[in-house]
């Protein structure tokens, strides 16, 4: 029986957690649109936004490649939150 042996960083582990939470945040702002809850969650986008932005000057760091990963999820986090496919008028 082979077992995979991988060392993963705990810092890397939180940031992904971090970068998850933006993400979900997003979509959970945009779902709620027009309900109860969009006030709540649209606070909670907030607080991801910083999050993630702060993440993103932490993991300069590592290295160029995680602070364009991080930025990369704040761009998609902004673009979720403000895309809009209503009727125009």
């Amino acid at each position: 029986m082979h077992l995979f042996a991988l060392s993963v960083s705990p810092v890397l582990c939180a940031m992904s957690v971090v970068q998850v939470f933006g993400l979900v945040a997003a979509g959970l702002a945009r779902l709620t649109e027009g309900t109860r809850h969009e006030r709540g969650c649209q606070w909670l986008l907030v607080a991801a936004l910083a999050a993630v932005g702060g993440l993103c000057g932490f993991a300069l760091q590592f290295g160029p490649a995680s602070a364009a990963f991080c930025a990369v999820t704040l761009t998609l986090m902004t673009m979720i939150a403000v895309f809009d496919t209503g009727p125009r008028g």
